[in-house]
């Protein structure tokens, strides 16, 4: 099966910050999805450095992404720059957490 990077951004929307109740994808987490023959790339932020949901938040990102990838690596990078901003948000993000009236 040829894998897309839409479907995995498709998966990742099942992820969700129990503090905010907003799918990563929405939130802006997700920087860059690559997918190679040998591997699922997620390159993503947290809300804030430290932030407790990090293992959490980066365990739903394999467990989702395990039943498209067949018998590709799945590997997470947690990065901190550019850092996360509300401006990264989707329009319906920021509609849900009161961001726009």
């Amino acid at each position: 099966m040829t894998l897309h990077e839409e479907q995995v951004r498709e998966k990742l929307r099942l992820v969700y910050d129990p503090e905010l109740g907003v799918n990563i994808v929405d939130l802006g987490l997700v920087y860059d999805i690559r997918v190679d023959d040998d591997q699922i790339h997620v390159r993503m932020t947290m809300t804030t450095p430290g932030c407790p949901m990090h293992d959490m938040l980066v365990g739903g990102v394999k467990r989702v992404l395990r039943d498209i990838a067949e018998k590709r690596e799945i590997a997470v990078d947690v990065v901190w720059e550019p850092r996360w901003s509300p401006d990264n948000m989707s329009p319906a993000a920021k509609e849900q957490l009161g961001f726009i009236d």
